[in-house]
Formats: C-alpha cells, structure tokens, sequence
C-alpha cells in the first residue's frame, strides 16, 4: 500500500519537478478534463517548492489555472459534441456517476453560466462542471473568462496551504522529526480513503 501511493505521489512530484509550471499546468489540466487526479495534492506540493525558492506563489496559481482551462476546454467538448448521452454511456470510465451529472446540471440550469465561475471554487463540482456548460453550449469566451477567474483563488489557496505547510517544516527540526514516524500510518490512512473514494464510485457507477 506504500508504495502504491508513493508511486502516485512520485508521479505527481516528477512532473511538476520535472516541468516545473508547465508540470503543475499539465496536471491540472487533467484533473480538470475529469479525470481523478486530485488538484489537492497537485498544488500543495507546488507550494511547497515555493517555500524552499523554486516557485513564485502567484506564477504557480496561474499555471494552475491556465492548466484548469486547457482541461475544461476538453471536457467543454465532449459535452458539447457527444451531449449528455455520451456522457452518461462513458462517464463510469473515469468514476463520473449520474448522481453528480445531475447535481452540476440542476445547479447550470437553475444558476447559469455564473455556475462556472461559482463551481471552480468548490470540490467535485470544479471537476465537473465544464460538461453541463458544454451541453448547454455556453459562450466559449464566457466560459473560459469564468473558468480562470474561478480556477486561480482555488488554485493560489491551495499553493499557499503548501507553502506554509512547507515552510513550518522546514523550520521545525522537532516537527519534522516527530512527524517522521507517522509517515506509514498517514500513508495507510490515505491510501484507505483514496480506495474507499473508488470503490465507492464503481459501485455508484454500476447501479446507474
């Protein structure tokens, strides 16, 4: 179990370690085409590379944020082009249940295009919430505006969380030391909720 999140963890810090903004831009953007990779990992871990000197806090929260865009753009066109049937024929593929297409559908059409820039600052919905707008066919510019003003405070909270967390970790020899030997029972807590999180969504997906 370890190391099956220590190989995603890795994964995560090798790109954006490796691509450095374009990385973090890269990664959320998949995140924001619906796919289960989640942005609270991927910033955090970018601001705590600004902790140490090698990001700027605002530059990484617009590369997250140009990344949120480019994803969406995607996700704005599988709804857009296949509609809310394509959606639901392959939405199970990557954990999206009916349940949750139904929740950002009622809240587009009963808020509109506002929704978008609301829905980026909210978890589940910031993923999601792209497909509705592509069904509906929403203004692309619109869209893209309200996505990247939605996207960067998401993106900088994040980034900010990590840089502090960073920089009280590397400032704190007692911290790190003390939380050095939690490190396996935070990774099996973690690993059991990321499980928990898929399996629960099969489940879901299967039913429907």
């Amino acid at each position: 179990m370890h190391n099956a999140l220590g190989g995603l963890v890795g994964w995560i810090v090798g790109i954006i370690s490796q691509g450095g903004y374009g990385g973090v831009a890269l990664l959320m953007a998949i995140e924001s085409a619906c796919l289960p990779l989640p942005s609270e990992v991927i910033m955090p871990f970018a601001g705590y590379l600004v902790s140490i000197g090698r990001f700027n806090l605002a530059l990484v929260a617009t590369a997250g944020a140009i990344g949120c865009n480019i994803g969406s753009a995607v996700a704005y066109e599988v709804g857009a082009r296949g509609g809310r049937p394509f959606v639901e024929r392959w939405g199970r593929y990557i954990l999206l249940d009916h349940h949750e297409l139904d929740m950002v559908d009622r809240l587009f059409q009963r808020h509109g295009a506002i929704t978008v820039l609301i829905g980026r600052l909210l978890p589940v919905i910031r993923t999601f919430i792209a497909l509705p707008a592509g069904i509906a066919r929403m203004n692309r510019l619109r869209f893209h505006i309200y996505t990247f003003i939605g996207s960067w405070p998401w993106c900088f909270a994040l980034a900010w969380v990590g840089e502090k967390l960073g920089a009280h970790w590397d400032n704190s020899p007692a911290l790190r030391s003390t939380m050095h030997g939690f490190d396996g029972i935070v990774l099996l807590f973690l690993l059991a909720g990321l499980g928990y999180f898929i399996v629960a969504r099969i489940r879901r997906s299967r039913r429907t």
